[in-house]
Formats: structure tokens, C-alpha cells, sequence
């Protein structure tokens, strides 16, 4: 059976340089790369992004535990679990007052960045 390494044991690797299209090459890089640059570059403390050095809390280690064992590893709807959409839509109606069908006009994404470029490009 496979015994991942407890989440303290990586060890950082020098970053390789990443080499893109030329296409791409005008976005420049994104914020995260930037100051995870400056953080490594000052020996700063990087809250860009996660870097966590530590467990996280035993309930929630083993909630996700009993959630793999009970079969709950699938791919969940693309636009989001049903119950996360129908949450989302129910605290914008009684917090404002909104009305949402749950299952064609409440979307989940996985970032600002992801929604923005959805919003877009339709």
C-alpha cells in the first residue's frame, strides 16, 4: 500500500525556469509567481499562496478519510455540487432578497481567475 510522506517531509527544490510559447509571453507572469519570487528573494514569509509547513486539524484529515472510503471520489458536476449551488442560493435570497435556480443560474469556479476568463470568453 502507498504511505505518503507526512505533508513536513518535502523538501523545497530549486524552481526550474519555465519556458512558454511566444504567445503567451506578453501576459508576463501571474502574481503568485511574483511574490513567491520576492518572498524567496527577501527570505520572507510567502503568503501568496499555500505553503503550508504543518498538519492540518486531525477532524478534517480524517473527515476527508471517511469521505474517500464511502466512495465520495468522483467528479463532482462541472458547475458545481448540487448542494454548494443550492446553498449558495438560498443565503442570496434571504440575505438579499435575490432569486437563483440553483441548477442553471448559480455557477461555482475554482478561483477569481477562472470565473473572470469564463465571464469572458461566454
Amino acid at each position: 500500500m502507498f504511505d505518503p510522506p507526512a505533508i513536513g517531509q518535502f523538501k523545497r527544490t530549486p524552481r526550474a525556469k519555465v519556458v512558454i510559447t511566444e504567445k503567451l509571453a506578453p501576459f508576463g507572469t501571474t502574481v503568485f509567481a511574483e511574490m513567491t519570487a520576492l518572498a524567496e528573494e527577501h527570505g520572507a514569509i510567502n503568503l501568496a499562496q499555500g505553503f503550508p509547513d504543518f498538519e492540518g486539524p486531525n477532524e478534517i484529515v480524517e473527515a476527508a478519510v471517511r469521505a474517500l472510503r464511502s466512495g465520495r471520489n468522483q467528479y463532482a458536476r462541472s458547475r458545481g455540487h448540487p448542494p454548494l449551488v443550492e446553498a449558495i442560493a438560498e443565503t442570496q435570497r434571504r440575505y438579499y432578497g435575490l432569486q437563483y435556480d440553483p441548477m442553471t443560474e448559480v455557477v461555482v469556479f475554482n478561483g477569481a481567475t477562472e470565473g473572470i476568463s469564463a465571464s469572458l470568453l461566454g
